[in-house]
């Protein structure tokens, strides 16, 4: 009597880069301060899942889940992410600086590239101080922004001061606001899945809004 022999099957990815959910329940609180590095620290970084990350751990807090080392404690949620946001920016600063114009023409990667002139152009219609504070909060810019900062030198005691301050209000601000709604609404968790949804939607708003108000300058432009 001979045994079939079965395939083994297919191995499958045990984490999903792209579900925030997916990398809390694998690598719990380190695994925020690793992510937000990437994402703002490396331009590699551009597709992760940063303000619904935040989000996230801040309503799982709140309702008691678990993450990869066990339930996920506030406290620690917050000085991960805060450390992981706030060494991440002035990695990519010191990148931009040491590389020069060159690290941006490398890559092709076209959202790279279009969060790079978003980047340039909020650098110059702003200032340094609000645009290093409001890059934080538009995914994409928030990954540019920093080496560009680095590339266009602008002052490394400026660029450290508003990078704190921005990061600790986009990471504050939104575990915070996720442990809000955990801790009001039972059984949140239940809508994870939506509510991450529409986290992600809301982020790409200012995306949208700042893409429409650079077609409408070029038309105005072109048609003067």
């Amino acid at each position: 009597m001979t045994l079939a022999h079965h395939p083994a099957p297919p191995l499958q990815l045990a984490v999903n880069v792209l579900d925030a959910h997916s990398l809390l329940a694998t690598f719990g609180t380190l695994g925020i301060a690793v992510v937000l590095f990437a994402e703002t620290g490396l331009l590699i970084g551009f597709f992760l899942p940063g303000d619904s990350l935040l989000f996230t751990a801040g309503l799982l807090c709140a309702s008691g889940s678990a993450g990869g080392s066990g339930r996920l404690s506030l406290g620690w949620v917050l000085a991960a992410a805060a450390v992981g946001a706030l060494t991440g920016a002035q990695a990519g600063y010191l990148l931009g600086r040491r590389a020069g114009p060159a690290l941006l023409k490398r890559t092709n990667a076209r959202k790279l590239r279009e969060g790079a002139d978003r980047a340039a152009d909020i650098l110059e219609r702003y200032g340094h101080a609000k645009a290093i504070v409001l890059a934080r909060f538009l995914p994409v810019v928030r990954t540019v922004l920093n080496p560009l900062a680095g590339v266009l030198a602008v002052p490394a005691r400026t660029f450290a001061l508003w990078q704190v301050v921005g990061g600790l209000l986009w990471t504050v601000g939104l575990v915070l606001g996720g442990y809000g709604l955990g801790a009001s609404v039972p059984n949140v968790d239940r809508y994870l899945l939506p509510i991450i949804a529409v986290i992600v939607i809301v982020s790409l708003v200012p995306v949208g809004l700042e893409l429409l108000r650079t077609r409408r300058s070029r038309s105005a432009n072109g048609g003067a």
